[in-house]
């Protein structure tokens, strides 16, 4: 019979991994709510300069995410979490401290690079401290908590820039510290892959300078002008770096996207709803946001209390899902759930007045897209990695994650883009919300197509060599006890 210390042990392991996933995900929530605080005090009220501590965060976390989670694979994933935390509650320390605007975004890429490290290690540590029969409902647990940050993150936001905006960042900082102890005290490491191919770094800096230029061109497009030198440069340069980083793909032993993954339908189809779905996410809760606090003259806690309904409907939506159509095929979900998004962005569009009514105006539309992401969001990324082999789950789902950050990089940027410079106009506005309306609509399409290409994983073009087994996380196993 287990004894409870035996039962402690996995619980306390789980606490400690996933709650270091609620925290990488709880910062990307509450900056949002922090924009005009820190717009004020740094003397600038530059959406597009601002975007850049949200963009700068979410492309570097995007584009070092799978070749992070291979080092840790190489390395170790115990080694590589607790640096990675060590890294992102440095670096949250530095951003309080942060004298201007781009110092504060050169502290968020580090913090970004913690984040990238730390988030792929602590999926691999949670499954092998599970035994066989917990470990899918660890990783659900473990994806649940973006949603779970995403309802509480623009609340906590709220409450703690109305101290000041740099509490917001500082916050990371006892918790990272008593996360880290708590890892090196009581999760167990996993066997790596010593032998496994050196992760291409260069394909991931490659493509975060190739998204960093497409975003620059858009965001800065209004100031600079959209046939100017700076922005046909800056486009030159994404292009540039999207074809090289095509050539590092198909030449690197292990490249940042496997070019085989890509070769399963179903995965990516899977991959281009996400990407769609989340260009429509990242503009939806960022710009309803904006609209509250510069047009309705919401304080910073008010606006995190209004946002806060939609996603916390989330987890709900998504939980009461799994138990009354746990057979419904996910593409099907997923296209409901971007159409309902699409519908509230029309109804916002539509219902949207200069004067502040947010009962009548703003909680129905944001209540359809809560239940919208709950629909989608969780379905998206179990559509994807079902589709993989056992032993590419781990690199499949940082793939997934990829796409996810990158939308919500683009669906921000374009929102900048259409919202142009100074204090957007209403038009403007109805504008961003029909083009998130078209976006969902492009996700369900894709979602659909999803489904009618969807094999077996035993099909797919990748066999069974693909990666050695010992090189998923659900292979691992434990190699000792927790430390004492």
């Amino acid at each position: 019979m287990a004894t409870n210390s035996q039962h402690r042990g996995p619980r306390l392991a789980v606490a400690i991994l996933t709650g270091s996933a609620f925290l990488a995900s709880l910062d990307l929530f509450i900056v949002n709510v922090a924009f005009d605080e820190i717009g004020r005090d740094f003397g600038t009220s530059s959406l597009g300069s601002l975007s850049w501590i949200l963009n700068a965060y979410a492309v570097v976390y995007a584009a070092l995410l799978v070749p992070m989670g291979r080092l840790t694979d190489r390395y170790g994933r115990k080694a590589g979490f607790v640096a990675g935390m060590l890294v992102f509650t440095l670096a949250s320390l530095a951003c309080g401290f942060a004298p201007g605007v781009w110092w504060l975004v050169g502290f968020r890429i580090v913090q970004a690079a913690g984040a990238a490290l730390m988030t792929p290690a602590s999926l691999g540590l949670l499954l092998a401290a599970l035994p066989a029969q917990r470990r899918a409902a660890g990783a659900r647990l473990w994806a649940m908590t973006g949603a779970v940050a995403a309802a509480f993150g623009p609340a906590v936001g709220g409450g703690l820039v109305q101290i000041s905006w740099q509490t917001a960042f500082w916050i990371n900082v006892p918790i990272g510290l008593a996360l880290t102890y708590a890892a090196v005290k009581a999760v167990p490491d996993v066997r790596h892959n010593a032998n496994a191919s050196r992760p291409d770094l260069l394909g991931g800096a490659v493509i975060a300078v190739a998204t960093g230029a497409l975003v620059l061109g858009l965001v800065q497009g209004n100031d600079w002008g959209w046939t100017s030198g700076r922005v046909l440069a800056a486009w030159g340069v994404a292009a540039a770096g999207a074809a090289l980083f095509v050539w590092l793909i198909t030449h690197h032993d292990a490249p940042v996207i496997d070019p085989a993954l890509l070769r399963i339908p179903s995965f990516a189809w899977a991959n281009i709803a996400q990407l769609l779905f989340n260009v429509a996410f990242g503009i939806g809760l960022l710009s309803r946001i904006l609209w509250l606090q510069e047009h309705w003259g919401y304080s910073a806690v008010r606006t995190g209390l209004a946002v806060a309904v939609g996603p916390a409907l989330v987890p709900i939506t998504s939980l009461l899902v799994t138990r009354l159509a746990p057979r419904a095929a996910p593409g099907r979900l997923i296209a409901l759930g971007s159409v309902l998004f699409a519908a509230g962005g029309l109804w916002q569009a539509t219902a949207t007045g200069e004067q502040p009514a947010y009962a009548t105006q703003m909680l129905g539309p944001w209540i359809v897209s809560g239940i919208a992401v709950g629909l989608a969001l969780p379905q998206l990324t179990a559509a994807a990695t079902a589709a993989l082999p056992p032993h590419q789950a781990s690199t499949g789902s940082g793939v997934i994650n990829m796409a996810r950050q990158l939308g919500i990089v683009i669906g921000t940027s374009i929102m900048v883009g259409l919202l142009g410079t100074g204090v957007a106009s209403l038009t403007r506005f109805q504008h961003v919300w029909l083009f998130m309306a078209a976006s969902s609509v492009a996700a369900a399409i894709a979602a659909l197509v999803m489904d009618a290409v969807r094999g077996p994983a035993a099909h797919s073009p990748l066999g069974s060599e693909a990666v050695p087994p010992e090189s998923s996380p659900v292979a691992a196993q434990p190699t000792g006890r927790p430390a004492a």
